[in-house]
């Protein structure tokens, strides 16, 4: 090649290079403003707005994500399968999750009496939470009350409203409401204002229950008139936020006030304990008569005994972890099990194969549920024990203490079985609450027999 032709190929190349470095030089500055304005004001979002799709014009990637928990997908031992349904005048929902009492008919037995042996399905996704609370057969087991609405809508503008600006106020206005009368005074699922101050989208708590309990939570251990809103860090916050709903709790007086039962710690055994001194009980048990309780969803109980609560990790950190779209990392809101998304949830802290870390939750999760079949089976065993003895006029103390034996194992067993980790969050507290249930159980069919 002669010298005139090297020189015009280097010019060429020379060209070459420097659109290509060009094109680089622009996309790398583009992607970093846009990294500067993660969402543009699209409209003015009022203090009062809960309606998540407003939220989304300005907020389109992370509301794209919060519809998506419509989505029903089942993991070996969590989540639901979307199951057709034909509509009908009373419930009109065309997908349900499949019947835990169907999988599982000892849990007929256990909570004979109450609504829960009527109807009880999987969990499915928080756009559901509403939906799959109206139209459950409870509603015609048993009345419920509006405090109900607490876990499964946004009210954060209700009880404002109710209560003309004041939110505790309108919080116990609701309670005492019965249930589809409350109803009429709600319109979405959990929504963006549940979780985040719209004036500057920080995370907050909108739950006077939850603002009550973990100030009674922090007395006990030492810490006096704590403010949530006010003290929690923002790492504390991307759990506390959860833990307005995924939580133990029951409804106290006749007022029926949503309560959490943390006074004096918020591990199960704490919690009966609490129960244990104000007498609560959730119905009496249709087969032996006991005065039983039923755990509600203790999430948020069980994880704090674990070693991710342990090392820092947030509810958020696992279950809505932060995607790249672009040159924006978000928080993604579709909010489901890690195991679908094990990428993303655990390969940021766990540097190993996929499969690898599937196989250590499934192993934590399969011994579980061993010895939570195991303690099923010996609670059905005192419940028919209770029940043959009270046909042969056996000593109603010996009885009684049989009762109270069920009261504690049953707590202690349902703790874990409606905490929907199937033993995950915290290996080690759900085996002791296990083998704490089946100490119980022996204790009340020794009385029995003696």
């Amino acid at each position: 090649m002669t010298s005139k032709g090297k020189l015009i190929l280097l010019v060429i190349l020379t060209a070459i290079l420097g659109s290509i470095a060009g094109y680089v030089l622009i996309s790398i500055s583009e992607k970093k403003n846009e990294a500067k304005h993660p969402f543009f004001k699209v409209v003015d979002i009022g203090p009062m707005e809960d309606d998540p799709e407003v939220w989304g014009k300005n907020f389109p990637l992370q509301y794209d994500t919060y519809k998506r928990t419509v989505d029903q997908e089942r993991t070996r031992y969590g989540g639901s399968e979307a199951l057709p349904r034909i509509p009908d005048q009373v419930d009109p929902r065309s997908v349900v999750a499949q019947s835990r009492l169907e999988e599982d008919p000892r849990l007929k037995k256990i909570w004979a009496g109450y609504a829960f042996s009527v109807d009880f399905r999987e969990e499915r996704g928080h756009a559901h939470m509403l939906d799959d609370q109206v139209y459950t057969k409870r509603q015609d087991a048993t009345p419920q009350p509006g405090a109900c609405l607490n876990c499964h809508a946004s009210t954060y503008t209700t009880m404002m409203k109710l209560g003309e600006g004041d939110l505790k106020k309108g919080f116990h206005a609701m309670n005492k409401m019965p249930y589809h009368e409350a109803l009429k005074n709600v319109k979405h699922p959990v929504s963006c204002i549940d979780c985040h101050n719209p004036d500057n989208m920080e995370l907050r708590i909108t739950r006077p229950a939850f603002m009550e309990g973990i100030k009674e939570f922090k007395k006990s251990q030492g810490i006096e008139n704590y403010d949530v809103n006010k003290m929690a860090t923002r790492q504390e916050m991307r759990s506390f936020v959860c833990a307005q709903c995924h939580v133990e709790y029951y409804f106290k007086g006749p007022e029926k006030t949503l309560t959490f039962p943390w006074s004096k710690g918020i591990k199960a055994d704490q919690i009966f304990k609490y129960y244990q001194e104000n007498g609560h009980k959730d119905w009496v048990h249709a087969e032996t008569g006991g005065e039983v309780l039923k755990a509600q969803h203790p999430e948020f109980e069980m994880w704090n005994q674990g070693v991710h609560a342990k090392s820092g990790v947030s509810c958020v950190d696992c279950h809505m972890p932060y995607q790249r779209v672009g040159a924006m990392k978000i928080t993604n809101h579709q909010v489901r099990s890690p195991m679908l998304n094990i990428n993303k949830s655990c390969q940021t802290c766990h540097h190993s194969p996929e499969s690898e870390l599937r196989e250590k939750v499934e192993t934590i999760q399969s011994r579980h549920m061993e010895m939570r079949n195991m303690a099923m089976d010996a609670l059905v065993e005192l419940i028919n024990d209770i029940k043959l003895a009270q046909q042969k006029k056996v000593n109603e103390s010996k009885i009684k203490k049989a009762q109270l034996a069920q009261r504690e194992a049953q707590f202690y067993i349902d703790f874990i079985e409606a905490e929907n980790s199937s033993g995950f969050h915290a290996p080690q507290e759900a085996a002791r609450l296990i083998v704490q249930a089946m100490d119980k159980i022996r204790e009340g069919q020794l009385v029995l027999k003696n």
